[in-house]
């Protein structure tokens, strides 16, 4: 795993934003086609917004999937596709067909996650692999909507699941086996909430969801808040 310490979640974003841009036209000029998944959060949305003003982007090759998203009715400002479509879909030429929203509004779930498993199968391959997916940390060590003691962390046999109630909503995810089997991981990390679980992320502590995810091919984007004091030791 590697570390970037940058100074402020702005730089974060553009940094994320630019290495995402990269990965897009490589991966479009080798295979054609550019697969990733973001997750939520404040600076990823200012991320996305700057790669939405990328120039000569290969918009017609990428196609972009949710690493989670909460069960809630569209539109929902607790919908991380509403801020999704706001900072990509609105700003960008990227197809809208080509962004996959999971289906979270369904009434039966779990088959709306199986719908949701066999689209990346068949966009991204059998076993899906994505050429980067975004991950953010949680305070208490939590990535994508893998959080502590929830039954989902030890699901292997499916690549999207469902969790039980976290912070008063349930929860869409990718689970491990599609997370672990990304060609490339960028970690955006902002913040002072940060500075005490990054360091476990670091070393790869299987005592938080976030330390289980495999560090090959890993990026982690900090800022000076959230590297704290370790900031020399990254």
């Amino acid at each position: 795993m590697q570390i970037e310490v940058l100074a402020d979640p702005d730089a974060v974003a553009g940094r994320a934003a630019a290495l995402i841009a990269e990965e897009a036209r490589t991966a479009v000029a080798e295979r054609r086609c550019f697969v990733m998944a973001v997750s939520g959060g404040h600076t990823p949305w200012v991320m996305l917004r700057v790669l939405a003003g990328q120039g000569h982007l290969p918009w017609i090759g990428m196609h972009v999937f949710q690493v989670d998203e909460r069960i809630a009715p569209k539109g929902d400002a607790d919908r991380n596709f509403t801020h999704l479509s706001e900072s990509l879909l609105k700003w960008s030429p990227l197809p809208p067909a080509q962004v996959y929203p999971m289906p979270v509004e369904d009434t039966d779930l779990t088959a709306a996650a199986e719908r949701y498993a066999t689209k990346l199968r068949e966009i991204a391959g059998s076993p899906p692999a994505l050429d980067l997916i975004h991950l953010g940390l949680g305070p208490d060590g939590h990535t994508a909507s893998l959080v502590p003691g929830d039954p989902v962390l030890g699901i292997t046999d499916m690549t999207v699941a469902l969790t039980g109630e976290y912070q008063g909503r349930r929860r869409m995810t990718l689970t491990y086996p599609v997370l672990n089997h990304a060609r490339r991981i960028i970690w955006v990390v902002t913040g002072s909430d940060k500075a005490r679980i990054l360091p476990r992320l670091r070393t790869g502590d299987h005592g938080i969801p976030a330390g289980r995810v495999c560090q090959n091919n890993a990026l982690v984007l900090a800022d000076l808040a959230a590297a704290g004091s370790r900031r020399q030791g990254m």
